[in-house]
């Protein structure tokens, strides 16, 4: 089932995120996790949370927000993290919660969803191949 990330999940939220953070080799810590749970329970913050729950646990998370398109003057919807337990993978859910976030998406009137992830990430990009369109766009950074 997909729904919210609600605050009894922090624990296993905790779990899914430092693994999350594993897989993409970025250092977590207490810090940056507790910054990111209250941003997914304040209702002013623009990032929200969702989560898939397996018998009562939270087994996939993520974490996505509204950005403003200027040259489509309206905003659209951008999927910042998404992470499923190793243990479930292959039951689809990853792609269960790309379809919630397209209802979202449609239901605020966003009409695109946009995400990133690396170009190694070879799992996850046969799923996105499979539901999504790959852009044109090269992804840059400043440091």
């Amino acid at each position: 089932m997909i729904r919210e990330i609600k605050l009894e999940d922090k624990e296993n939220w905790k779990k899914l995120y430092r693994g999350y953070a594993e897989f993409y080799k970025v250092e977590m810590n207490e810090k940056i996790l507790n910054t990111v749970w209250n941003w997914v329970h304040d209702k002013n913050h623009e990032v929200n949370g969702l989560g898939y729950v397996i018998d009562n646990n939270l087994v996939a998370l993520a974490h996505y927000r509204k950005m403003p398109s200027p040259l489509r003057g309206q905003y659209i919807g951008f999927l910042d993290d998404l992470y499923v337990d190793p243990n479930h993978r292959g039951k689809k859910i990853g792609e269960k919660i790309i379809n919630k976030l397209n209802e979202i998406s449609k239901a605020n009137g966003w009409n695109l969803v946009r995400w990133i992830t690396r170009e190694n990430n070879s799992r996850a990009k046969a799923l996105y191949d499979r539901v999504s369109e790959k852009s044109t766009w090269d992804v840059y950074e400043l440091k």
